[in-house]
């Protein structure tokens, strides 16, 4: 296939998007890949549309090869089945509601489980029908509430979604296993830096989950790997190392204190040093007070978490253990509507006498002793012991992950990191075909719930990620399985030899079946075609330039060398290279 420039829909443009923060969403706009339609909506223009495909194909052949079925539902939605999950409530304000000229309830489909679901209890009904994968390549909605980074984090995204349906947990293990070894050829084959996390299934429910992240520095997530081993997890979903339980008989009994102007934990380890104590940040216990919404619920409930002083609460990891409410720090309303709550000064003992539920730190265990409030103005307890003098209701993952913290399983310490989400696999279990009550017949005619697993590829996010990972300062840096053609033929010579030969080799590369991108635009000079040929990043660029009136061409790799090939062999050269 030829495409030349002179006719192509394209205005590559020199300076960089005004609302544009990261490479990725710079590079895609200035280069004509992309177009803003409006905040998170991004209209796909030529170039991008071909890359787009492209990335289609490569995750459409490595699930096919797994046996699965592309299907396409509705982008459309109905409320009834988001109703029998309970998410069109727990979905929140992510959710594109909207009302058709009847007043009925519809959706734009953040995600389709409910719809696969559906089609499997309609059309199947014997355990002989299992087990089967479908997928579909669909448009999906998110209300983003800041919606940013171009298509990496947009309102309206492209993503691959497959579901297995098996009638045993060995089956849905083996599915598993299917789509996360296809997943690793998926992006093997993409050439993305990634690394497999353990992940927390989030609004989807289930377990077994794990996470595909994209190394980079301008990554929305992070995660750690372990110094001695191959663990890996995303922030949400690290486990803190419990804290050692320790016998309470024979601890010093509490004492409070009076502690003016230590409203801070730094002044309060100021204060504790100052009594001759000999403490950090760490042996104080930080009181924090947040409010919950159940899903359906109409007014939040307070909750106190209590997280070692020397710590901050992560919000998503607590959003990630308490999901799906919804959760917010409490403000000074709230305060005040609850006298108990002082500013400052808040303590575990406080929150349980006024029926607020507490939850700890997996380090806060019994035997342990804390300098903490005592729920007045200007007083703390000094030697407050978990298991005796205070009791909480459970433990959650809330507090900050450091780097240089212990690693599961003796497998040295942990490295945090940044990465961009570019796929997610779930062993969601019953949830789903419960809800719908999805009734099969097994081998022994009993009415069986097969079982379910989710697995999800951002599809447009990965053309992002490679642009993020690939490219320089010049532009972008397509690998030749999805470039939007893999070849870029350049005439930057005014003479009519030169173009005539550049028509001759761009039909010769067509013929050899390699896609050409050709600049033959003849009033825009050398520099500007130069230029571009950088900025759009096709792999390889075959330049006639000064040196054709000698027999020879550049053959320019892109991030790499540049070849003096004569230009009898440039033709042979390129599909050699494209072949690899």
């Amino acid at each position: 296939m030829i495409t030349r420039l002179s006719t192509l829909f394209l205005r590559t443009l020199r300076e960089d998007p005004a609302d544009a923060e990261v490479p990725s969403h710079k590079l895609l706009v200035r280069a004509g890949y992309i177009r803003r339609a409006a905040p998170g909506v991004y209209s796909w223009l030529p170039l991008g549309l071909r890359t787009l495909r492209k990335i289609e194909d490569v995750v459409r052949e490595e699930i096919n090869a797994i046996g699965g079925q592309e299907l396409l539902f509705p982008a459309l939605l109905p409320r009834e089945p988001y109703e029998t999950t309970d998410r069109w409530t727990e979905y929140g304000e992510e959710l594109f509601r909207l009302q058709d000229r009847r007043g009925t309830d519809m959706l734009l489909g953040p995600t389709h489980e409910e719809m696969f679901t559906s089609a499997v209890k309609d059309l199947y009904s014997s355990y002989k029908d299992f087990p089967v994968t479908l997928y579909q390549i669909q448009t999906k909605y998110r209300d983003e509430a800041r919606p940013r980074a171009g298509i990496l984090r947009g309102r309206e995204f492209v993503m691959k979604d497959s579901y297995s349906f098996d009638m045993d947990d060995a089956g849905l293990e083996s599915s598993y296993q299917a789509h996360r070894a296809a997943y690793q050829r998926i992006f093997d084959r993409l050439g993305i830096s990634y690394a497999i996390c353990q992940a927390t299934s989030g609004a989807m429910g289930g377990s077994a989950s794990e996470e595909f992240l994209a190394l980079s520095g301008n990554g929305e997530d992070s995660f750690v790997r372990a110094t001695g081993g191959d663990y890996a997890a995303n922030v949400e979903a690290v486990v803190t190392q419990p804290g050692t339980e320790r016998p309470v008989a024979g601890l010093p009994a509490a004492v409070e204190h009076e502690t003016p102007d230590a409203e801070t934990i730094a002044t309060l380890v100021d204060w504790a040093n100052s009594q001759g104590l000999d403490v950090t940040a760490a042996d104080t216990l930080k009181c924090v007070v947040v409010k919950v919404t159940e899903p359906g619920a109409e007014e939040p409930e307070l909750l106190g978490v209590l997280v070692p002083g020397d710590r901050e609460v992560d919000m998503k990891r607590l959003e990630a253990s308490l999901e799906p409410a919804e959760v917010a720090m409490a403000e000074d309303v709230d305060f005040k509507k609850n006298p108990f709550l002082v500013r400052g000064y808040v303590g575990p003992r406080g929150l349980a006498a006024n029926g607020v539920r507490v939850l700890a730190d997996p380090r806060v265990v019994t035997g342990t002793a804390w300098i903490t409030g005592a729920d007045a103005p200007n007083r703390h307890v000094v030697g407050l012991v978990a298991g005796r003098d205070f009791e909480v209701d459970g433990f959650v993952e809330a507090a900050e992950i450091r780097e240089g913290d212990p690693a599961p399983a003796g497998q040295g310490t942990l490295t945090l990191e940044r990465g961009i989400e570019i796929g997610h696999i779930f062993q969601l279990g019953r949830k789903y075909t419960e809800a719908f009550d999805v009734q099969i017949l097994d081998v022994n005619g009993k009415r069986s719930i097969p079982t379910m697993g989710s697995y999800g590829i951002g599809v447009s996010r990965l053309m992002a990620v490679l642009a993020e990972q690939r490219h320089d300062d010049k532009g972008l840096n397509w690998p030749v399985e999805i470039a939007p053609y893999q070849v870029h033929v350049v005439v930057a010579n005014k003479d009519a030899a030169a173009l005539e030969a550049g028509d001759r080799m761009v039909a010769e590369l067509d013929a050899a079946g390699i896609e050409v991108l050709f600049d033959d635009r003849p009033k825009v000079s050398p520099g500007v075609k130069f230029k571009d040929a950088e900025l759009l990043g096709m792999p390889f660029a075959v330049v006639l330039g000064r040196s054709f009136a000698e027999g020879k061409v550049e053959l320019r790799i892109r991030g790499g060398e540049t070849l003096d090939v004569a230009a009898d062999e440039a033709v042979a050269k390129v599909v050699e290279l494209v072949r690899g």
